[in-house]
């Protein structure tokens, strides 16, 4: 892996590589980029690998680097403004709803906020980096009252404590750094949306890349909802002089009568009555900004003011992309349950794939890597979504997106390697499809779906990871399992926080987690806590999801697949994520169960299963149960 990212670093060439979990993928690309003459970025999409990353890898290669190297590389983190404390939030204070600077609230969040501007303080004085990762222990209630949004920030010129500033440090020390690590968010603000956020670079290495375009998406997405418009109303109100801020509160109540009127889901071409609605947030936020004078006034703080003044811009920005209604974005109306804000609208990219195509592949070097590239038992279906195509695939997707004739389309050239796995799946592990039951409806799991779960814990002696479609199916199948298994702990998500379940899960190796999507990637559960992982149903987007239902049209727009190039592998992601769970390292043993028969039955059955690891499968209900009663046997010894 190493050589073929050097390579790819030398010859310029885009390299997609599949490392399975344990293979060491991230030294894999750090050795390269550490040994190459130019500036390299290193964007993760979890908190986890960034800190991996910082904390133990790169020191580590260091520490080697100098007894080898005539010049020792220099590296740099990169986040968010918002994960760095403002020195003149904690020194100034924070704005209350109305705008005005407060000291600090009161009561245990005032005891919260106090604790984090001492240790803000005591990081400036010894030259910390003031990052929220070495903050105490806090909730993001009090983080806020310490922190500021990009939007916020007074900026260098205007902030008296500039030449203090944790995020401007930071953001020297990456223009020294010939390593850069930051995350797939930032990447894309500064690649795609040109906002400069790193110090100029050509080359990058995207880990975790079977996430980037969900998080380019997520970055480029946002929300509109009266709550939002009032606030923004209302704070605007004491810098401005005329009743330009009472228009501005007035377009929510508009914005708020059209919502009330429009069912949710995707909103393919506004009303009447929600285009005008728009039209009045953007045209009245617009003009409350211009009302907004440009230097403090007697009694304003330019910090306020200009707080202010970027949180009436967003809403005017935001309103116009949603007026416009561009056939490149979807436009939909969210449902928040219990939210006293009521619903609200957002709007995402159709698709970023051009996008990415032009402004992050067309400009650098970049490298791919994941345990979960290929899908399908190929690479295809991941370079597509990212934008590495062939020339007549781009002036198609150009064509159906209103993109310009005149577009450079050459082909970019790219590679792609499968480093292979430490681990032996075929003898550590099967995969059992329930080929005889009923395929997965609208009504719940069916009570022979709830049998087999009941079958295969007992089986295994608990020892089960259960990852399944929803929070509703999840707490059922905890319910039928404590009630026909008492003697078998079951921890359902929701019972306690992520962490905290999986802490007791893995204390307990007899003991079920059961849970949603956030455990069908990223949790670690090696040994005899885990042995059997279920699956209760192939992870198909739902057919009402606004974003994806638009993806697939505008894949049958192009003559292209819909459903396999958009829901077929988005489930084969998931899947192999959450197969992935059951092997972490070399003598791990186990079953993927997947329940539902469609893995077996269906035409795009053999798509899916390429796509997870190589286990050996079966449909053989006895054989599987004979083997968890085995391993669950050797494991209590």
């Amino acid at each position: 892996m190493a050589e073929a990212v050097s390579d790819a670093f030398a010859q310029g060439r885009h390299l997609l590589v599949q490392a399975g979990t344990g293979t060491g993928k991230s030294l894999g690309y750090l050795v390269p980029s550490l040994l190459h003459d130019r500036r390299v970025v290193v964007a993760t999409a979890t908190l986890n690998l960034q800190h991996q990353l910082v904390e133990r890898d790169i020191p580590a290669l260091l520490d080697g680097a100098r007894t080898v190297l005539s010049r020792t590389p220099r590296h740099a983190v990169v986040k968010g403004r918002g994960n760095y404390a403002c020195l003149h939030r904690v020194r100034e204070g924070a704005p209350d709803e109305q705008g005005v600077l407060i000291e600090a609230p009161t009561g245990s969040l005032g005891e919260e906020v106090v604790t984090l501007r001492a240790w803000a303080e005591e990081e400036s004085d010894r030259g910390g980096v003031g990052d929220r990762d070495s903050a105490p222990a806090h909730t993001e209630r009090a983080w806020r009252q310490v922190s500021v949004h990009a939007r916020e920030c007074l900026g260098a010129a205007r902030c008296p404590y500039a030449q203090e500033c944790f995020a401007e440090q930071a953001r020297d020390t990456a223009a020294d750094a010939d390593l850069v690590v930051t995350n797939h968010a930032l990447l894309a603000i500064d690649a795609i949306d040109g906002v400069p956020m790193l110090p100029e670079y050509d080359t990058v290495v995207v880990d975790e890349a079977h996430e980037l375009v969900a998080r380019v998406t997520q970055a480029s997405t946002a929300e509109l909802s009266p709550p939002m418009v009032e606030r923004a109303a209302r704070r605007a109100r004491a810098f401005v002089r005329g009743r330009e801020a009472d228009d501005l509160e007035d377009a929510s109540d508009a914005l708020r009568d059209a919502l009330e009127v429009t069912p949710p889901g995707r909103i393919a071409s506004p009303t009447d009555q929600l285009a005008d609605a728009l039209a009045l947030v953007r045209d009245n936020a617009r003009a409350c900004h211009s009302a907004m004078p440009k230097e403090a006034q007697e009694g304003d703080t330019d910090a306020a003011r200009q707080q202010v003044k970027g949180l009436v811009d967003e809403v005017r920005k935001i309103a116009e992309r949603m007026a416009v209604a561009s056939d490149t974005d979807v436009l939909w109306l969210a449902e928040r349950d219990g939210s006293r804000g009521g619903n609200e609208l957002r709007i995402a990219p159709v698709d970023v794939a051009l996008t990415l195509r032009d402004k992050l592949f067309g400009e650098n070097t970049v490298v791919l890597t994941s345990a979960t590239l290929k899908l399908g038992g190929g690479f295809d279906s991941v370079a597509r979504s990212v934008g590495l195509w062939a020339n007549e695939q781009a002036g198609a997707a150009a064509a159906t997106t209103g993109e310009s004739e005149d577009r450079d389309e050459s082909v970019l050239a790219w590679d792609a390697i499968d480093v292979g796995s430490p681990f032996d799946y075929a003898k550590q592990a099967m995969l059992y499809v329930a080929r005889h039951l009923p395929p997965p409806g609208r009504d719940g799991m069916a009570e022979a779906t709830l049998d087999e779960i009941v079958d295969l814990v007992s089986a295994a002696g608990g020892r089960t990871l259960g990852l399944f479609s929803s929070r509703r199916a999840a707490e059922a199948a905890t319910e039928v399992v404590r009630e026909r298994l008492p003697e078998v702990e079951v921890l359902c998500q929701g019972d306690a926080q992520l962490p905290e379940l999986a802490r007791r899960f893995t204390e307990d190796p007899q003991a079920c987690l059961f849970g949603t999507l956030s455990l069908w990637q990223g949790v670690d559960l090696p040994g005899s806590t885990c042995q059997l992982v279920i699956i209760d149903r192939i992870p198909f987007p739902r057919p009402d999801d606004p974003l994806m239902s638009a993806r697939q049209r505008l894949v049958e727009r192009r003559g292209g697949n819909g459903f396999m190039a958009v829901a077929a592998t988005h489930a084969a992601l998931l899947l192999a994520q959450g197969a992935g769970r059951l092997i972490r390292r070399a003598d791990d043993r186990g079953v993927v169960a997947v329940l539902d028969s469609r893995l077996a039955k269906a035409r795009y059955g053999g798509f899916l299963a390429s796509s997870m690891p190589p286990m050996w499968r079966t449909v053989d209900r006895n054989l599987v149960l004979s083997a968890l009663k085995r391993l669950d046997a050797a494991a209590s010894e």
